[in-house]
């Protein structure tokens, strides 16, 4: 008999901070455009589906597991980052803080996802992150890259969870919209470039973990 996840709402410590974008902005106009920059549009906790051109299939539970696991992943490897930046101690004044405030979430991230998956959950990989995480330009522009690569796993495979696990994901997404918010005001790019993100497919987002290199075989 196949199994249902079982998942409850995961409160998120807002992480955000102001993006500068344009002069006599209010914060909570800097911060909404931040979400709409990660491509998140939330109402009443559950992500709205206005997106064109993302493959959907039949919603099972089955595939809520495959699903997960893809995020899962995602959110191991930006653990992983900001915890191996933060040992090296080359990351100095609000990018340290970003990586200890954005790493506590993705650890957060990564315990409520094994929890729902339960004995579904894949292993952990290795990673080797080289030198990226002890030069600091090297590890914003990194950043950047992963958290947008998260939004954009994250709204790929949206219309694919069922409603339970969807209202769930809705609660990390948002998140993770402020977490690349903040680490593009820190590298000096605008919060919300454009009004919607491109979703990734499954395999656009397996295919970007692994240009980076730093996922390596064996746990």
């Amino acid at each position: 008999m196949t199994r249902q996840l079982t998942l409850r709402v995961l409160d998120g410590e807002e992480a955000a901070r102001s993006a500068r974008v344009e002069p006599g902005l209010t914060r909570m106009q800097l911060l909404a455009r931040a979400v709409a920059g990660g491509g998140v549009i939330v109402a009443g906790g559950v992500l709205l589906d206005g997106l064109t051109g993302v493959a959907t299939a039949a919603r099972s539970a089955e595939q809520d597991v495959r699903i997960l696991n893809l995020v899962l992943l995602l959110e191991e490897l930006e653990a992983a980052f900001y915890a191996d930046a933060l040992d090296r101690g080359a990351l100095r004044g609000e990018l340290a803080e970003f990586a200890r405030v954005v790493g506590a979430h993705e650890r957060a991230h990564v315990g409520y996802l094994r929890k729902a998956l339960a004995d579904r959950a894949e292993a952990r990989p290795r990673f080797d992150f080289g030198d990226t995480t002890s030069d600091p330009d090297r590890f914003a522009v990194t950043a950047a890259m992963l958290e947008d690569t998260v939004i954009a796993a994250y709204n790929g495979q949206a219309v694919n969870l069922t409603k339970p696990v969807l209202k769930a994901a809705a609660t990390i997404v948002s998140v993770e919209a402020r977490h690349a918010a903040w680490i593009r005001d820190i590298v000096g790019r605008p919060a919300a470039p454009d009004a919607t993100d491109t979703p990734a497919t499954e395999a656009q987002a397996r295919a970007a973990v692994d240009r980076t290199g730093f996922v390596k075989a064996g746990g």
